[in-house]
This record gives C-alpha cells, structure tokens and sequence, in this order.
C-alpha cells in the first residue's frame, strides 16, 4: 500500500477527526485542564531549521516516554486519550510531538530515517521508550535498528514498514512490546509475531476487537500493558 492510499485508509476510521488536533501555540505554557487532569506543557523544539511543536507532561526527573503518532493524529491524540496522563501519574515525563509535516510542525522536509536521532538530543531525552503507531514506523524503526543503544524500549502499534527493517533488527536487545489490533484490516495481525521475533526480548499484545489504531478501541488495556512495560524497561 502506498503512502497516500494508507493516509487515506486512516482517515476514513470513525474516531480520527474527533482526536485529531494542533497545538495551536508556540511556547512552552501550562494549559488549563478540567480538574484532577495533570496539567500538559506545549513545546517546541528545532530540529535542522524546522520547528517541531508537541507537548509534555510528567516529572522532568521522570523517565521518558515518547509518543508518536499515525498519518490521521497528532500529539493531541495522546492528551485527549488521557495516554500523557496516565504517563505522568506512573511517574514517567511522557513527551509526545507533532512529527514533520503534520499537526503544528508544518514543514515535511524532515528525512523520516534521521529525524529521531536529531530530534532526542533537541528534546534533551536520553534512552526513551518510544511508542510507535502505524505511519510512524518509518522513523521509528531505522532508529531503533541503527541506535539500540539509545533506546530504553520500543512500543510499535501496527507500524508501517516493519518488513522492510526485519532483517537489520534480527537479534535487537531493544526490548519490546508489539501492539496490535485484532480487527485491523490495513496490515494483518500476523505481522505482529513476525515484528516480535526480531527481538531479543518481546512480548505481543493483541488487543480484542481492536482496528488498526488499537489503542482508540482499547485504551485501558493499551494504557495497563505500556506502564508495566515502560516501568520494567526503565528500572533496569
């Protein structure tokens, strides 16, 4: 499938347009949230001239989660799943960002096989955990095949692309967690074992009744399995 087909496909998912969002401001400002919500920081950081907007929420102390996001979404999806919350509440700094050329980082001229490696040091994140969804596959998985090293744990939900890095990741010690949705009808759930069996240390979550973006149709059980992965990976 190709790119303009699979932005297509996932924007046609019945929840998209009601999680999809902008951040709407350039500086780093508290935003007002309903009570009993933590509190979210927008961001913005540059990477190669380009501005890179998301937002954070979590102790700075805390260690760091970094979320993606697919070709429908946004950095807001995240707040709006309540997935920053949940982060910070674990005690994690939970960074979520706008990758180029969608959200309020307007410009796609970012080279999605480089980015991250550009993007970490910006961002000032050391060995994150990052949570990969469908489109961002292509700028998760040749980071994590080509700096191991610098990644604390990989969480890629139904990522894009995995066939083309398997090869480069056979035997990663990155551990991972391979998300899935039972019901996704863009890329079939078979791929999640295949994607497992690349890595040293894997577990696969298949989440019942689930479409191709999980997480919306699960979160809970998505929520439950990302806090305990991220807080055995990150206690080592």
């Amino acid at each position: 499938m190709d790119w303009d087909r699979l932005r297509m496909s996932l924007a046609a998912t019945s929840l998209l347009a009601a999680l999809c969002g902008s951040i709407g401001s350039a500086r780093a400002v508290a935003e007002s949230e309903p009570d009993g919500v933590l509190p979210s920081s927008a961001i913005e950081v540059v990477v190669e001239g380009q501005a890179i907007r998301g937002r954070s929420v979590g102790p700075a102390s805390g260690a760091p989660v970094l979320l993606l996001h697919g070709a429908a979404f946004s950095s807001m999806t995240w707040e709006q799943l309540g997935t920053l919350r949940v982060l910070a509440e674990a005690g994690f700094r939970a960074v979520a960002i706008d990758l180029p050329g969608f959200g309020g980082s307007k410009s796609a001229r970012a080279e999605p096989a480089t980015f991250l490696a550009k993007l970490l040091p910006a961002l000032e994140i050391d060995r994150p955990v990052i949570v990969s969804p469908s489109m961002s596959g292509r700028f998760s998985l040749p980071f994590v095949a080509a700096h191991p090293d610098r990644v604390a744990g990989f969480v890629p939900v139904a990522p894009v692309g995995a066939e083309a890095w398997l090869a480069r990741l056979e035997g990663s010690a990155v551990p991972a967690l391979v998300v899935w949705g039972e019901r996704d009808r863009l890329l079939p759930v078979s791929g999640a074992r295949i994607l497992a069996a690349a890595f040293r240390d894997a577990r696969v979550l298949i989440l019942p009744g689930a479409r191709h973006p999980a997480y919306l149709d699960r979160p809970e059980a998505f929520h439950r399995a990302l806090v305990e992965f991220a807080t055995r990976v990150t206690r080592r």
